[in-house]
């Protein structure tokens, strides 16, 4: 693992198929971009199966390396709508709902002792901080949270403060609307 954010130990760390499944469908012509060993790999995983989190890393850097930003982006774009779209799509009306569940939807793909997670540091209207210790790469969590920020219709920046790729010890997110009313706001039980 080249970038470990503080306290992520990962034992036994697994990752459902799906979101290593989300790779080959952000990288057209995968074989040649990643490799033929690696995407072969890759070929082999089961959408509902259990992996090691390791061939997902290594997917990822590969991307960051030869593609670039825009791929992680778009990986995390896929991957959302791959293992979370329709789930989230149910419970969720408000980014409230969002910043508040993505603890639950990465426990929800992502499985073993000490894995990291997030955590919601602040939450106002049109405004919200969050810190990820998860050993994901940050850009495609980054077009997770604002490919789901489109699926619920909320225009929003979303910038990364702090990044493990930078020595931080964790990645912290910030993300700004112009909307600050019931749909960034919600119905949240922690909320006034």
């Amino acid at each position: 693992m080249r970038y470990k954010p503080r306290d992520y130990v990962g034992e036994n760390h697994l990752t459902v198929g799906s979101d290593i499944l989300s790779v080959l469908d952000a990288v057209p012509l995968a074989s040649q971009v990643l490799g033929p060993g690696l995407t072969a790999r890759l070929q082999s995983v089961k959408p509902d199966g259990w992996y090691a989190i390791d061939l997902l890393l290594e997917a990822m850097d590969s991307m960051a390396d030869k593609l670039g930003r825009f791929a992680l982006l778009q990986m995390g774009r896929k991957l959302f709508h791959a293992s979370h779209a329709d789930a989230f799509k149910k419970v969720a009306h408000s980014a409230g709902d969002l910043v508040f569940s993505m603890n639950a939807m990465y426990r929800s793909a992502n499985r073993g002792t000490r894995i990291g997670g997030w955590d919601v540091v602040l939450f106002q209207p049109g405004k919200a901080e969050l810190i990820k210790s998860t050993p994901h790469h940050c850009v495609m969590e980054e077009g997770i949270l604002t490919e789901a920020l489109l699926a619920l219709q909320i225009p929003a920046l979303v910038e990364q403060r702090e990044c493990v790729r930078k020595a931080a010890p964790y990645c912290r997110y910030q993300l700004v609307s112009p909307v600050t009313g019931e749909l960034w706001l919600g119905k949240h039980p922690l909320l006034p």
